[in-house]
């Protein structure tokens, strides 16, 4: 308990309208804290239109602020209210800070974005810096290439964040696959605050749960999941042409078209699916995990939150990196990659179909990620679960360069 005898609270905020990365970063994170702390309570702030879908944990509960949508040209729209876009933003704003005031945690964990979508995070952060509020950002293994990074965050103008407001930054994974901001000129001070965690590890499902999802199939079968869909149909097209190119692959494949692609694109899919009896399609499940679990091999985008599922199962797996508009992708597989947890196959645009039914074929032969040995490679929910302790016991504890070491 912390100080004025009231049980622990945890306030996280993930600025996503779209796509599924933070929303399910930010829930596993919630869900490891309060299965090690019985009589902890964690809220998710988040823009997401589907977090409805998820099943959360009794003590975790999210606020829905109004979603908006990035367009093509860089600037935002409200994603369903008629409403001005600044309207808008400004009822997020209203709605987080009054919901760190009134929730008041013992920490707030930020994810990604150092000041919120368009800055709205950013009197929440004062408000409660001056409360004395332990501060947290929370970043995945790749943001992009420096390139573009430098020059986002110093448009963003987030540096007197990072270094007045923040106590601590984690980085959810580990230096020799990949540092965010090893190329950024941050100051010293700023480094310093940075933890760098371990992957996410994600759970397993058991009983009727794992049973209610199972694959249409009595064989071993290959997974393919574009994430949240969104940006995901050169996959999905690339897939369907490797199968119809060889109708004789050893191994049926389910497809996961994901929340967020395109209606008119699942239905073209989905009428090509119909034509192979090799392969099989769903557009969505929330509870992803036991399909993950049964299949022989992964074909993904590589994602964030799908690397830290080939490497909780143990998957062998295929990547096709997006490139733009962000090079995240690209950048995690090609390191993983270079270590032999995973293999990748480039999007050229011509997207030969005997290439890709070749990879296929091998899949379930590669190596797995456990045939390499990384040193805390999925300690990140115990890390977080460590880091998060010692802020509220507010101890003063020299940081660490690998949480893995912190209180040991």
């Amino acid at each position: 308990m912390t100080g004025n005898h009231r049980h622990q609270r945890i306030l996280i905020y993930s600025h996503d309208s779209f796509g599924l990365g933070h929303l399910r970063r930010c829930r596993a994170i919630a869900h490891a804290l309060v299965d090690k702390n019985p009589e902890m309570s964690v809220i998710i702030l988040s823009g997401s239109p589907i977090i409805g879908n998820f099943d959360f944990r009794r003590q975790v509960d999210f606020v829905r602020v109004p979603g908006v949508i990035k367009l093509r040209n860089g600037d935002y729209t409200s994603q369903s209210l008629t409403l001005d876009v600044e309207e808008t933003l400004a009822m997020r704003a209203s709605i987080i800070h009054h919901t760190a005031e009134v929730f008041a945690p013992d920490v707030f964990i930020v994810d990604k974005e150092p000041l919120g979508l368009r800055g709205e995070v950013g009197n929440t952060l004062e408000m409660l810096h001056a409360r004395g509020t332990p501060l947290v950002l929370g970043l995945r293994d790749v943001l992009d290439e420096p390139a573009l990074l430098a020059p986002e965050w110093e448009r963003k103008n987030v540096m007197p964040a990072l270094t007045d407001l923040y106590d601590e930054i984690w980085v959810y994974g580990l230096p020799q696959i990949c540092d965010p901001l090893a190329e950024i000129p941050i100051p010293q001070v700023v480094r310093r605050k940075m933890v760098f965690t371990g992957y996410l590890r994600r759970e397993a499902a058991r009983g009727d749960l794992a049973r209610e999802h199972t694959a249409p199939f009595d064989k071993p079968y290959l997974l393919v999941t574009p994430g949240g869909g969104g940006d995901g149909e050169v996959l999905v097209d690339w897939v369907l042409r490797a199968y119809e190119f060889d109708r004789r692959a050893p191994h049926p494949a389910l497809l996961v078209f994901g929340p967020f692609m395109q209606q008119d694109k699942q239905s073209q899919f989905a009428r090509r699916v119909e034509a192979l009896p090799q392969v099989e399609a769903i557009t969505f499940d929330a509870n992803i995990e036991p399909l993950i679990e049964g299949a022989a091999g992964i074909v993904a985008m590589g994602g964030y939150n799908t690397f830290c599922e080939i490497l909780t199962f143990d998957k062998p797996a295929l990547v096709v990196p997006r490139t733009v508009p962000r090079k995240e992708q690209l950048i995690r597989a090609g390191r993983a990659q270079e270590l032999g947890l995973l293999s990748m196959l480039i999007d050229d645009g011509i997207r030969d179909p005997s290439a890709m039914a070749t990879a296929l074929r091998h899949l379930p032969q590669q190596t797995r990620p456990s045939d390499v040995v990384v040193p805390g490679l999925l300690d990140g929910l115990a890390s977080v679960n460590r880091l998060a302790s010692r802020l509220m016991a507010g101890r003063s504890l020299p940081r660490v360069a690998i949480a893995g070491q912190a209180g040991a």
